[in-house]
């Protein structure tokens, strides 16, 4: 299947669920597997099937720096463990859309990495026939895997990963390598024997080339 029919598949599959509420759909995938684009790539063809779209992303939802490095930089088990705020994502985000009020005032933004500040409330109403994507890691770990309706498993080579991260932060060196391999890859590899996401993902896709992702059987 060509990328364009992928997306096209999976858009009439989300939207087949019809939950009588928003929809909730994970994008999941480790650093750098392209998560954020190919969510993205969904939301032109579900609106142009008459679906109201709105993005989020786990990003928007993390712990203050000091937290999130409190077992260290480089830590692998920091990144799985203390990366992200579950709790405001589940509250603001996904159980809103869980709860069957229409429509569900829901909130895509909780944290600011950038000034690593709480953002200001904003919420947003999404009505019943809207589909929320959120794209981020760790997305089908065990407290989260129930709060999604369909959910897409983007995999990636590590060494494939590591060239777009390089590539991402502009530059290649020592640091960013140990960072790389150290905190993300090996943080991603607790994550895969804690959760099995293969397992838990609706759609698992080959995402090595993303001009020419390959659909895989999910589970395995």
């Amino acid at each position: 299947m060509s990328r364009e029919a992928i997306l096209s598949d999976l858009c009439d599959r989300i939207l087949a669920l019809a939950p009588g509420r928003p929809a909730a759909v994970a994008v999941d995938g480790a650093d750098a597997a392209g998560k954020s684009t190919f969510a993205d790539a969904l939301v032109a063809p579900l609106e142009t099937r008459g679906a109201v779209v709105v993005r989020a992303s786990v990003d928007d939802f993390e712990r203050p720096r000091a937290e999130r490095h409190a077992r260290g930089r480089f830590s692998a088990k920091g990144y799985y463990r203390n990366s992200f705020d579950y709790d405001a994502l589940k509250t603001l985000l996904l159980a809103p859309l869980a709860s069957g009020t229409s429509p569900a005032l829901v909130r895509t933004r909780a944290f600011d990495l950038v000034t690593d500040q709480p953002v200001p409330a904003r919420p947003q109403a999404v009505p019943a026939r809207g589909v929320v994507i959120v794209d981020g890691v760790f997305l089908l770990r065990p407290e989260l895997r129930d709060a999604w309706d369909f959910s897409v498993l983007l995999q990636v080579d590590e060494a494939e990963a590591m060239r777009r991260a390089l590539l991402r932060a502009g530059g290649d060196s020592e640091e960013l390598r140990r960072l790389n391999e150290a905190r993300y890859q090996a943080g991603y590899r607790l994550y895969v024997e804690d959760a099995d996401p293969i397992r838990q993902a609706t759609v698992v896709i080959d995402n090595n080339d993303p001009r020419e992702p390959v659909m895989q059987p999910a589970g395995c």
